[in-house]
């Protein structure tokens, strides 16, 4: 079990740009997603698919 008295962890002194990067990356794969998936309905809405 951890012993939080000795350990040498610092809350918040970790390096988190890359997970940053990684979470925008997958948000704006997710937006496009959701457009392009909004886009097709829309197309098929209109065309009486």
């Amino acid at each position: 079990m951890a012993d939080n008295e000795t350990s040498e962890y610092v809350h918040g002194s970790m390096d988190i740009r890359e997970q940053q990067k990684t979470f925008s990356g997958f948000l704006t794969f997710a937006s496009w997603v959701v457009v392009l998936s909004l886009g097709v309905l829309v197309f098929m809405a209109l065309s009486n698919a």
